[in-house]
């Protein structure tokens, strides 16, 4: 099937037919064979569109954080590494997600945004799609922090208080840098802090 690739996917690509999907839709595709894991794709506000390439530094920030994260936190919560959340007209994979556990709760399926204290992506040529798409999505569904890794800042954006289905945006955002630590806020605790320095190339 042709993959609608845009970067602004809420955007109808006119004059081309398209087809927007459900969940539902989207979940039966993948049951049926339509899709399959070598298809790299995420559902975003309806449309399926493919996900960005990862270099190196891309890759090696995921690692980095997807380590401390387990340090810091404590085993009530688990974290899940570009596995798909299920939302209401979207299912994307984050780089990472901090979910309620245990873990076995997810073998039937993804953590819904009830489940979800905690999305990051790490973003270089996808930074736009990060902060305006996946951001509304995030927010809509009241995903209480989102952080933006920003490879080509170096720095760390720290989206809150979400405005939830109406306005779909986060009210709050602080950019960290290198020479601070992004505090590790889950289920309304902070456990410690993240160097953001330990999440680039030295």
């Amino acid at each position: 099937m042709a993959i609608v690739a845009a970067p602004d996917v809420s955007a109808v690509p006119l004059p081309l037919p398209v087809h927007r999907f459900s969940v539902e839709q989207y979940h039966r595709m993948i049951e049926t064979g339509v899709l399959t894991e070598d298809d790299r794709v995420e559902l975003l506000e309806g449309w399926i569109v493919d996900k960005m390439p990862q270099h190196p530094a891309h890759a090696g920030a995921i690692s980095v954080l997807e380590a401390r994260l387990r340090a810091l936190l404590p085993k009530a919560w688990v974290v899940r590494a570009q596995s798909p959340i299920t939302l209401e007209d979207s299912e994307p994979e984050p780089d990472l997600a901090v979910v309620k556990g245990p873990v076995e709760r997810y073998l039937t399926a993804h953590p819904a945004p009830a489940d979800i204290a905690l999305v990051i992506e790490v973003a270089d040529t996808s930074i736009e799609r990060d902060r305006t798409v996946k951001g509304r999505a995030y927010a809509q569904a009241r995903i209480p922090v989102y952080w933006v890794v920003n490879l080509q800042q170096i720095a760390v954006e720290i989206h809150s208080q979400s405005k939830g289905a109406k306005t779909a945006r986060y009210r709050a955002r602080e950019v960290v840098g290198v020479q601070q630590g992004v505090p590790v806020l889950v289920g309304g605790r902070t456990f410690g802090a993240i160097p953001v320095a330990d999440l680039f190339p030295k």
